[in-house]
């Protein structure tokens, strides 16, 4: 446990220095996040000793858990192997290694693999694919690409523009001018004169009208998570994602599926696209649960066919001119490898499916309470959405997770959602406890907010 002494001076020393994402401007400095010291098994431990179930699985990413010698143990004899080489002159073999073992997972002929940093980094590398793809086949004016409302891609500045929480940046000057947002395909906010039965049908044909209105010869992608995980665990209606793919492919549109969150287990398989959603896109970003959180890591995986035409119709000395100083980086690659090893032996996919359903059937039973408005599951993902006619609903999130917090458990909290994605070794027991913390949080918070 870290020493009192040795606390303030991390206190202080954030509070003089440190800007974390997403903090308040107005109160930088004055509000002090919690200091976690160690972290085992599902549990964080905070400065104070004090251990938290991980709910959110950090930022959907620790699939595996905390404290796994096996990961520490590799970054320590990769790094002394090779910690680093350049990825412009060389490659490694934990790149080539791991580059073959997520092609034997992805759906179709998806089996060219490109390395980045994380998530934003795969998704903005993803897009300028598109670009370079366009580019190639001598149709540099399909440059639009189609996002949602609600979807979430990153930060970085195209992954940002497609990003469509409009409210999270209002001070970027970001160009938006390539990218024509759709509908979210959240059934709680039904379009006025639409029906849940008719919602597909409502959004299948909002696609087709905006490729009308814009053209197909303008339009070089679509983006779209499988679930919009950060736009609250939003999930699609049925055949809502075979639909758009179909409508893409009949218009010479390239489908992007955003799987930084649902890929590596979170929904039960390596990737959701196929298995869960039925789909087989051009392109998949993944990141967060391939290294399990230990260390960054993201890329995306592109068709077969895709980089036959870019191969056969570019120029001689035309060159896909991105990459980043830690692409392929080998001891996250290493990292990487090991992750999915541990999967395979201690067969985490087969307890993730055989826990889905205990998962979806105790957060359900919170639907009973009169403040949740919804509650959403698909595979480990989940989304507890609550309502009240107070000024308060805009953070009830928060004001649930404080009361989560002070019984031992950390929550996501999108505005009135919690969302919970915890790591996927939960369990059954651990499930219990943690839909016991929150509905006690939930039941504390409402009689805060009456």
């Amino acid at each position: 446990m870290t020493k009192l002494n040795d606390i303030f001076a991390i206190e202080s020393a954030a509070k003089d220095h440190l800007i974390q994402p997403w903090d308040e401007i107005k109160s930088l400095g004055s509000e002090i996040r919690p200091i976690i010291s160690s972290a085992e098994n599902i549990y964080l431990i905070d400065a104070n000793g004090k251990k938290l179930i991980d709910a959110p699985a950090g930022m959907w990413c620790s699939q595996i858990g905390y404290g796994r010698k096996e990961i520490a143990q590799t970054m320590s004899d990769q790094a002394m192997m090779l910690s680093y080489n350049s990825p412009w002159y060389t490659t490694s073999s934990p790149a080539a290694l791991l580059s073959k073992k997520i092609a034997d997972f992805t759906p179709g002929d998806l089996n060219h693999i490109f390395f980045t940093s994380g998530g934003s980094t795969a998704v903005d590398s993803a897009l300028r694919f598109v670009q370079f793809y366009q580019h190639s086949r001598g149709k540099p004016d399909k440059k639009i690409i189609l996002a949602r409302l609600g979807g979430y891609h990153g930060s970085t500045h195209l992954a940002a523009a497609c990003s469509g929480d409009l409210t999270s940046k209002p001070k970027f000057n970001l160009d938006q001018e390539p990218i024509s947002f759709l509908s979210s395909p959240n059934s709680l906010k039904l379009p006025d004169g639409v029906s849940k039965e008719g919602f597909c049908d409502f959004l299948l044909d909002e696609l087709r009208e905006r490729i009308k209105e814009l053209g197909a010869n303008n339009i070089g992608a679509l983006i779209a998570e499988p679930v919009q995980a950060s736009g609250g665990v939003i999930i699609p209606p049925k055949n809502y994602a075979e639909g758009m793919v179909k409508i893409c492919r009949d218009n010479d549109i390239l489908y992007i599926s955003d799987e930084v969150v649902t890929a590596f287990g979170r929904c039960g398989s390596w990737f959701a696209s196929e298995e869960v959603f039925g789909i087989e896109p051009d392109i998949i970003t993944f990141a967060k649960g391939i290294t399990s959180g230990y260390i960054p890591l993201g890329g995306y995986a592109v068709s077969d066919k895709l980089l036959k035409e870019v191969t056969e119709k570019s120029p001689e000395d035309s060159t896909l001119s991105n990459g980043f100083t830690y692409s392929g980086h080998p001891v996250s690659c290493a990292v990487a490898l090991t992750n999915i090893k541990i999967f395979e032996d201690d067969k985490i996919l087969e307890h993730v499916k055989e826990i889905i359903p205990y998962f979806a059937k105790k957060l359900k039973k919170l639907s009973e309470m009169k403040i949740v408005k919804e509650v959403r599951t698909v595979g480990m993902l989940a989304a507890v959405e609550c309502h009240s006619s107070d000024k308060a609903a805009e953070k009830l999130g928060l004001i649930i997770d404080k009361h989560c917090v002070e019984l031992g458990m950390i929550v996501r909290p999108i505005g009135n959602i919690c969302v919970m994605s915890p790591p996927l070794i939960i369990t059954k027991q651990q499930i219990d406890d943690m839909v016991d913390i929150l509905q006690e949080g939930i039941f504390r918070a409402s009689k805060e907010i009456l």
